[in-house]
């Protein structure tokens, strides 16, 4: 790893942050279904329609920058597939602070499709960062466009944390919140 430990210890951090969000929201959202926390999962379900836009902003910017810090300013080169990733989460970042910023929850389905397409591509680099004879096309088809999809800029934090599943993380707890969150008829626009 040759990143400042600091700021890559920080971006594990968030990212297991996002991971506990995302099981607690998904957890209500099941026991809800067989009924003990039905009451609960409407309370937060309308929290987040309050908040929801804000905190998943604040979760596709941050992803956006750590992106940015890795490629700027650690200086890993992004692979094709980091492309791929960053072209969903970068226009999914600059939609919801303009949906934010006009309390719009009317682009819902927009930021939606972006939140379901990156995890596919995240899911897809962490298999083959694992498992490179997974790579479609063969071992390093995508280093004909720069460095190779299977290369680890960083070791696996906490043994299971590298660069694809930071994006991953971002993406599904954004995706978690856009769905869950019962915005009120004024804020729905």
């Amino acid at each position: 790893m040759t990143a400042d430990d600091s700021w890559i210890t920080f971006f594990t951090l968030l990212t297991v942050g996002a991971n506990f969000a995302t099981l607690a929201l998904w957890s209500l959202a099941l026991f809800a279904v067989v009924g003990p926390a039905r009451t609960l999962w409407a309370r937060v379900r309308d929290s987040l329609g309050e908040s929801g836009l804000q905190i998943a902003a604040v979760v596709a910017v941050t992803a956006m920058a750590g992106s940015l810090y890795l490629s700027e300013g650690a200086h890993f080169t992004p692979c094709l597939l980091c492309w791929y990733q960053r072209a969903a989460m970068y226009p999914l970042a600059v939609i919801l602070v303009v949906a934010l910023a006009r309390r719009d929850w009317g682009v819902r389905p927009y930021a939606l499709a972006l939140a379901l397409v990156g995890p596919v591509i995240s899911l897809y680099h962490y298999a083959i960062e694992r498992n490179p004879d997974l790579e479609i096309g063969g071992s390093d088809t995508c280093a004909a466009y720069g460095p190779p999809c299977t290369a680890k800029w960083i070791d696996d934090q906490f043994g299971y944390i590298s660069i694809p599943f930071m994006a991953l993380s971002a993406f599904v707890l954004v995706a978690t919140i856009l769905a869950a969150a019962r915005p009120s008829r004024s804020e729905k626009s």
